[in-house]
C-alpha cells in the first residue's frame, strides 16, 4: 500500500499549559475540531458521581457573552456536526465543519469551555439529567454494560457509573459543580485538537488570544491497577422480551503495547461479522447479538463480551460462548483468522481515516491517553505486525474465561458458567 498523503502533525502549548495539536492535511476538504477534557466519571466521588456528564450538558446552556439561544444560533449559522460526549476518562466537545469556517468553531468552543453555570439552567437541567438516567433504565439493555463495569471494578474508579445515580444527580448542588469545574477544567487538562485541512498558526493564534488568560492550577487522577475479578449478578427485568448478558474480564491499558495483539483477538472472537461467536450463535440464530471487544483505560483494560437473545436460550448460548472462549485459550487462533482479522481492522482504520471527523477522535485520543501520535500508516503497520505468539501471549496474560458477568431480563437464575 503507497501512502502519499502530505501529513504533517503540529503541537504548540500556551505558557499556561493549555496544548494544540492537529493532524493538518491540506488535501481535506473539511476540518474537525475539539476540546479534549481529560475528565469523566472515574475523577468522581460518589457523592457527585454523574457531575462530569451534568457538566457536558450546562456547558451548552451559554457563557457570559452567549446565551443558549445565541450557541444553537452560532452552531447552525456555520452548518457544523457539533456535539459532545462524556466517557470515563474524558468529555469531548466537538465540531466538524468547512474549514474556512474553522476560526468560528474555534471562537465558540473556546468560549463555552468557560461557562456561566446559572443556577436556573441548573435546576431545570437537573431534570433532564434524572429523565435520561430513568430512560436508560426503562429500555433495552436496561443499563447492563454500566452495571457490569459496576460490578467488575467494584470500587475501582472506573466502576462508577457515567450518568450517575438519581440519588447522586439529585443531590447534587451548582455549587459543587463548580467546584468540580475548577478542579478539572484547568487549561494544563484540556488539550485544543484539530484534524483536516488545519490553518495551524491561524490556531495557535487564536488559542493564545481566547484562552491565554485562563488561570492554571493542579489536577491529579488517580491509575490504579486492577486486581482480577470473578462474579455475577442477576437483574431482573419482567419487561424485558430478550436476555441481555455482559462478561467482562481483565484486558491490556491504553499504553501497554499488547493492545493492539488483543483487539486482533476480539475480531477473531467476536467481531460483529465474521467472527467465532457470530459464525456459532449468530448466523445459526441462536443470538441477535454476540459480540467481544478489548477496551483500554489508564491503568486498567477489559475484554468485553455481550449477548442478546431470547431467555430461552440464554443458558444454551451462554455454554457456547464459554466453550469458545475455553478452546481460544487452550489452542490459540489460526493463521488464517490471524490474517483475516488484521486486514479487517486494517481496511477499517484506512476507510475511516479519510474523514476529518474521524481522525480528529484519533488524534485525539491517542495524545490524551499516550501522548503520541500516530499516522493512520504507523496504525496499520502496528496491526499488521502482530504474530501468532502476540495472540498467544495475551491468551495466557489475560484468562477470558475468568470473567465478571451480569445479566439483565426477565430470567431470575443462571447457573455458574463453566471455567
Amino acid at each position: 500500500m503507497r501512502w502519499r498523503c502530505p501529513l504533517e502533525f503540529r503541537e504548540a502549548t500556551l505558557s499556561n499549559g493549555l496544548e494544540i495539536v492537529a493532524e493538518c492535511n491540506p488535501r481535506a476538504y473539511s476540518v474537525g475540531v475539539a476540546y479534549f477534557v481529560n475528565t469523566g466519571s472515574r475523577d468522581e466521588t460518589d457523592d457527585i458521581a454523574g457531575v462530569s456528564h451534568f457538566l457536558e450538558h450546562m456547558v451548552f446552556k451559554g457563557t457570559p457573552q452567549r446565551t443558549a439561544d445565541d450557541v444553537n444560533r452560532e452552531l447552525d449559522e456555520i452548518g457544523s456536526h457539533s456535539n459532545a460526549y462524556t466517557s470515563e476518562e474524558r468529555t469531548v466537545y466537538y465540531s466538524n465543519l468547512l474549514p474556512e469556517l474553522q476560526e468560528r468553531a474555534v471562537d465558540l468552543l473556546s468560549d463555552l469551555m468557560r461557562p456561566s453555570l446559572r443556577e436556573n439552567d441548573f435546576n431545570t437541567e437537573k431534570q433532564v439529567i434524572i429523565e435520561e438516567i430513568y430512560k436508560y433504565e426503562d429500555q433495552p439493555p436496561f443499563g447492563a454494560h454500566e452495571k457490569c463495569m459496576n460490578a467488575h471494578f467494584g470500587s475501582h474508579p472506573l466502576g462508577r457509573s457515567i450518568l450517575g445515580t438519581v440519588e447522586s444527580v439529585t443531590g447534587l448542588t451548582s455549587d459543587a459543580m463548580r467546584s468540580y469545574f475548577e478542579r478539572r477544567y484547568s487549561p494544563g487538562n484540556m488539550t485544543l485538537v484539530a484534524a483536516g485541512r488545519v490553518e495551524f498558526e491561524q490556531l495557535v493564534a487564536q488559542a493564545e488570544h481566547l484562552c491565554g488568560g485562563w488561570q492554571s492550577f493542579e489536577t491529579h487522577r488517580e491509575a490504579p491497577s486492577l486486581a482480577p475479578r470473578n462474579g455475577r449478578e442477576i437483574f431482573v427485568k419482567d419487561s424485558a422480551v430478550q436476555q441481555y448478558v455482559v462478561l467482562m474480564s481483565r484486558g491490556p491499558a491504553a499504553t501497554d503495547n499488547d493492545r493492539y495483539a488483543a483487539r486482533v483477538l476480539g475480531a477473531v472472537l467476536g467481531d460483529d461479522s465474521g467472527s467465532r461467536l457470530y459464525w456459532d450463535l449468530v448466523e445459526t440464530g441462536l443470538a441477535e447479538y454476540a459480540v467481544l471487544a478489548s477496551h483500554e483505560f489508564q491503568g486498567a483494560g477489559i475484554f468485553m463480551a455481550f449477548l442478546c437473545c431470547t431467555p430461552e436460550q440464554t443458558v444454551e448460548n451462554l455454554d457456547r460462548i464459554q466453550g469458545i472462549l475455553s478452546a481460544a485459550e487452550q489452542e490459540g487462533i489460526t493463521e488464517s483468522e490471524l490474517n483475516q482479522a488484521k486486514n479487517k481492522i486494517a481496511s477499517q482504520v484506512v476507510l475511516a481515516s479519510e474523514r476529518a471527523s474521524n481522525r480528529l477522535f484519533a488524534v485525539g485520543s491517542g495524545w490524551t491517553q499516550r501522548r503520541e501520535y500516530r499516522t493512520v500508516k504507523e496504525t496499520v503497520d502496528a496491526y499488521q505486525a502482530v504474530t501468532l505468539d502476540d495472540v498467544r501471549a495475551v491468551l495466557d496474560n489475560y484468562q477470558l474465561t475468568q470473567n465478571t458477568m451480569v445479566a439483565v431480563g426477565p430470567l431470575t437464575d443462571l447457573p455458574d458458567l463453566a471455567g
